[in-house]
């Protein structure tokens, strides 16, 4: 029993990742070197791990994990999960009056995009025919892309609007005063290049449906 619970603690523990001057990254419970690409996959693993400055032990976790993504991007060609108009969009909240705001507003959404995002596979592997997988592809996807613009829409002058017109309008509704306070009016340049992402997303869900 006493060893079944010293591993269930263990698991919880983050790796301690220690970084060297020569930029080489030592992971202290295999006592071994390992690279971003091994980061990388503990990350998708859902292994746990902090980094840390060998010699002033300064926390460097987030600037490595930083480092994973633009690394990852790098890699992907025309395929990047961070468009070109989303790091504008992010990029201008920086010193805005909603900065303190953002980090929690897009976990939550993407925390919900990794809920459906299972339920999906679920459906999906019920799917006993290439048809009925294309048409639970499809709807999914619309939904993602709704919830996306839910979420933008909740930044701007326009989401007290959109929130109304859609399904729990008078929640978006309340919300919206509150977050254009905190960040003044966003312009409508700015909404419509949110629209024109929104709308090349779909465009490439769908290609990508017709492939399959």
């Amino acid at each position: 029993m006493l060893n079944k619970s010293t591993t269930a603690t263990d698991k919880k523990e983050p790796v301690v990742i220690k970084k060297y001057a020569n930029r080489r990254l030592y992971n202290t419970e295999t006592s071994t070197y390992v690279t971003l690409d091994d980061l990388a996959a503990m990350v998708k693993n859902e292994r746990d791990f902090v980094v840390f400055d060998a010699k002033s032990g300064d926390d460097l976790t987030h600037s490595v994990l930083t480092q994973i993504i633009v690394d990852q991007e790098g890699r992907m060609g025309n395929q990047t999960l961070l468009s070109v108009p989303f790091l504008q969009q992010l990029i201008r909240f920086y010193g805005a009056g909603i900065q303190k705001l953002v980090p929690s507003y897009l976990q939550i959404s993407l925390e919900s995009l990794a809920r459906e995002q299972e339920r999906f596979r679920g459906q999906f592997a019920g799917a006993f025919t290439p048809h009925g997988a294309f048409e639970l592809y499809q709807e999914q996807a619309r939904k993602n892309l709704a919830m996306f613009e839910q979420a933008m829409n909740m930044f701007s002058p326009l989401g007290k609007a959109a929130g109304a017109e859609g399904e729990g309008g008078e929640a978006a509704a309340a919300a919206t005063p509150a977050v254009e306070q905190a960040s003044g009016s966003t312009s409508s340049e700015e909404i419509a290049e949110l629209k024109s992402q929104l709308a090349t997303m779909q465009a490439r869900l769908e290609k990508l449906s017709s492939k399959d």
